[in-house]
């Protein structure tokens, strides 16, 4: 059954709130301009548990001696799907999707109160909709306002968040899956585009050669907004402009993945425009490729979230005496940080349903333990903008190498598979 691994995170979600009520809406359609509106997207914590596809969509589930899981849709509506598209409508709904029951989105107001009453715990994500606070707020006040006829408010109201995130962190086999899938297409994409990159074209056509691989394949679009960065492009971490020519003899610098079902894949490679590495290019991606295999070698169960930002900074902050762009020792380096001006991000972040996906990275004041079935992403970089304390052959070199890994009972697989090493980039860029 399609909705198996949904409905069994709805189950394990279930047995940790005691005689308590979730209340998870999916996130409403967002109006581009007029009347026309983005791509719809689901919330992802609403994904997690429902795999429902649709607007105008909340779940409320609930614990104690009688569990029951209920999902709110848009009715079936045979005149709105002339111009909108399908709709599963209640009834179909339910069982599609492994529901206990299923009502009308519009019922939704007027069943709460009646829901939630004579449950100890209400839990949603507070704070993150306003518009949802205030409902359910609503219904605790219509809850209150029968307390003369024994009805009882929930007296404790807890952030959901803190149990779904903690979920979210240890990927399940369906959702890893999905993961595998989304980093194939993303790495296929990444190899289109450095097999169709030349001087003179504009980064917006590279970016054109990625999103044509991922729709091909099958991919929903894009995870996020794609960066296409040549030559001192590369050095603004968060440059989407895209519009720029490439020049030759320059790199150009792709952050790009691919989102199937809801998942995102995370990868960035970066490859000189002509095909060939120069010597200086290749000094300082060897550097960056050394710092991201410290970091695999770092990851294995039980070592803090951080073990392989350090492991990787290390070799960082050696070649950046190798490079004589700072002076001293690798413990003073790093002690003084020193190594900011060109490598001033983390190594990694979790990732899942959002690129910088749910999880904590501390639990009190130690960084969290790696536990096999987290997944992660492991990008060193140097950025080297031009400047006048920089030699003038490392003038506007961007470099940074990323790649997916799950954490495994051994140590770390790195799942996605687009060329990395300089002798496979030079090999897929040949044009003999």
């Amino acid at each position: 059954m399609k909705h198996q691994p949904y409905s069994t995170r709805r189950q394990q979600l279930i047995a940790q709130l005691g005689d308590g009520v979730a209340i998870v809406p999916t996130a409403p359609e967002r109006v581009r301009n007029r009347d026309s509106h983005h791509p719809y997207r689901f919330d992802s914590y609403f994904w997690y548990l429902s795999g429902f596809p649709e607007p105008e969509a909340v779940m409320v589930l609930i614990g104690g001696q009688t569990p029951r899981t209920i999902l709110f849709c848009r009715e079936k509506n045979t005149e709105r799907e002339v111009w909108d598209g399908f709709r599963f409508g209640p009834d179909v709904a339910r069982d599609a999707f492994g529901f206990d029951e299923a009502y009308r989105f519009d019922d939704f107001a007027e069943k709460l109160p009646e829901l939630i009453a004579d449950h100890r715990t209400l839990w949603h994500s507070l704070g993150h909709d306003a518009e949802w606070d205030v409902r359910i707020a609503a219904a605790l006040n219509a809850v209150r306002a029968q307390s003369r006829a024994g009805r009882r408010a929930p007296g404790e109201v807890h952030d959901l968040r803190g149990l779904l995130d903690s979920m979210r962190l240890i990927k399940d086999t369906h959702e890893i899956d999905v993961m595998r899938r989304a980093a194939d297409i993303a790495s296929a994409g990444h190899a289109r585009a450095m097999r169709a990159c030349r001087p003179g074209m504009a980064e917006y056509e590279l970016e054109a050669e990625l999103s044509y691989e991922f729709r091909k394949r099958g991919a929903d679009g894009h995870a996020y907004n794609p960066i296409v960065a040549g030559g001192a492009n590369a050095c603004i971490l968060h440059y989407v402009d895209n519009n720029k020519l490439l020049a030759d003899h320059s790199l150009v610098l792709i952050d790009a993945g691919s989102e199937v079902d809801g998942y995102a894949s995370d990868i960035t490679r970066t490859f000189p425009v002509n095909g060939r590495f120069s010597a200086a290019q290749r000094d300082v991606y060897e550097i960056v490729l050394a710092a991201q295999a410290a970091a695999v070698a770092a990851i294995r169960p039980g070592t803090p979230f951080m073990a392989y930002h350090d492991a990787a900074l290390r070799i960082l902050a050696q070649g950046l005496l190798d490079l004589k762009l700072v002076t001293g020792s690798v413990d003073g380096v790093i002690e003084s940080e020193a190594y900011k001006p060109w490598y001033m991000h983390r190594t990694g972040h979790w990732l899942g349903l959002d690129v910088h996906d749910a999880g904590e990275y501390k639990s009190g004041t130690e960084w969290v333990a790696l536990i096999p079935g987290m997944s992660l992403t492991i990008e060193p970089g140097l950025y080297i903008a031009p400047g006048a304390n920089v030699p003038a052959h490392l003038h506007g070199i961007g470099i940074r190498i990323e790649d997916d890994a799950f954490v495994t009972e051994n140590g770390c697989e790195v799942y996605t598979t687009a060329p990395r090493s300089v002798a496979e980039i030079e090999e897929v860029m040949r044009r003999d």
